[in-house]
């Protein structure tokens, strides 16, 4: 329906400097910026390039539903930290072997992201850090928690989500997963991250290695 969503973002990287902003006291912290890639990528630059920090990747998946993959029934991280929503897996009567399935696609899916984005290169020590989580928004907030989690897992002092846009449902779960939220916007009703941005355009590999690649003056 036309006209019934006003964009905040002109694209994420608009986004991102907004953002940044927000989170612009944290700098003294010395923090880690950690973008959910891709479409968490260009947010994520901006606010690494803002605080002076180091970016970093963390690839998670959504595991969507076999006959509707926008439904996300799960999540799985680059480490194998796993979410999945055994409710909705209930009522939709998803097997064990389709969820195995499911699991064992996205992981390979994974595999691939992370070795064309970070290559060679070890994943930064989070231990002892604080740690900024950054995506483009959050609907359903399954990617989000399963990132949180593989955070975790690598003892950082802090671990902060930070995202444009979330769903306030989804805030309040994300709640006990980091030790704050920040979120710019958060509209009683979220029918969808993209129509809070005039420009919600895929982000491509090339542009996450690129942002990776992109020279700053900051310390890892």
């Amino acid at each position: 329906m036309a006209g019934l969503f006003n964009s905040r973002f002109a694209d994420r990287r608009d986004a991102g400097r907004q953002l940044a902003e927000a989170l612009a006291p944290l700098a003294a912290e010395d923090p880690v910026v950690v973008a959910l890639p891709r479409g968490g990528v260009p947010v994520a630059l901006e606010v690494a390039g803002a605080l002076g920090a180091p970016l970093e990747i963390l690839a998670v998946r959504k595991l969507g539903a076999p006959h509707n993959p926008e439904y996300g029934i799960g999540a799985v991280a680059e480490d194998g930290t796993r979410v999945i929503d055994t409710e909705a897996i209930a009522v939709l009567g998803i097997d064990g072997g389709t969820l195995d399935s499911l699991i064992a696609r996205e992981t390979e899916e994974l595999r691939r992201r992370v070795a064309a984005y970070r290559g060679d290169r070890p994943p930064l020590d989070l231990e002892g850090r604080t740690v900024i989580v950054v995506d483009d928004g959050v609907a359903t907030g399954v990617t989000d928690t399963a990132a949180l989690r593989a955070v975790r897992r690598r003892r950082p002092a802090c671990a902060i989500l930070a995202v444009p846009v979330c769903a306030p449902d989804s805030a309040a779960r994300l709640r006990e997963e980091a030790d704050e939220v920040v979120c710019l916007t958060m509209p009683a009703l979220l029918y969808g991250v993209g129509q809070w941005y005039r420009d919600f355009s895929q982000v491509s590999d090339e542009e996450v290695i690129s942002a990776l690649e992109a020279p700053r003056d900051v310390g890892a």
